[in-house]
């Protein structure tokens, strides 16, 4: 019998409900395309449905895949190709199916880098939960770039970018400050994520 997933010492997924329930969450997430190892935050495996400690040490990239909602997933994937391909930023919104059995709604801003030939070597990004919001609104146009892309939006998006570098110099204390500091712009997007739908309700 697998053992129970923890969170702060509670057995999910109630813990996972319940800090869904008090929280904005953001997460966070990287992945290296020559060993295709992806690895995540606790709050990002609990949202993909992977154990916590695997994403820690990390699994291959099909782990996460595997829990978009099937309505979504070519959809989503092909937007990952290209921009692995481009080695360009993405900003989408998607289903996943939690370690709760919910269908859930996250907001995924990342970048990929890609090599002279355009195969892909890596990326990373930041995910919010958006559930709440997303069930009493509409949809978002996915793209590469927003077409009002703030300077929030570039800090993100550089930020990503030098978390990436950061991993390589295998330096933890510059790796804890590089994750604060995508974890508060996670936080400042999601904030500007629900301005931007309640100006255009209004």
């Amino acid at each position: 019998m697998p053992k129970p997933r923890s969170l702060g010492g509670q057995t999910c997924p109630k813990a996972f409900q319940s800090a869904l329930d008090e929280l904005d969450v953001i997460g966070q997430w990287e992945w290296d395309a020559a060993t295709d190892c992806a690895r995540s935050d606790a709050f990002v495996a609990l949202l993909f449905d992977v154990d916590p400690q695997q994403a820690e040490a990390g699994v291959p990239l099909t782990q996460y895949v595997e829990a978009i909602h099937p309505e979504d997933r070519v959809r989503v994937l092909d937007l990952i190709r290209r921009s692995a391909s481009e080695g360009s930023t993405f900003l989408t919104e998607y289903r996943v199916i939690s370690v709760d059995h919910q269908t859930r709604w996250v907001l995924a801003r990342g970048r990929f880098t890609a090599d002279h030939q355009g195969r892909p070597v890596g990326g990373g990004g930041i995910l919010v939960d958006i559930t709440s919001l997303r069930m009493s609104e509409g949809t978002f146009a996915e793209g590469t770039r927003r077409p009002d892309e703030t300077a929030l939006d570039r800090a993100a998006d550089h930020a990503i970018a030098a978390q990436e570098a950061i991993v390589e110099l295998r330096d933890p204390a510059l790796k804890a400050l590089a994750d604060a500091l995508l974890i508060s712009l996670g936080r400042k997007l999601a904030q500007q994520e629900v301005q931007d739908r309640r100006r255009k309700m209004n």
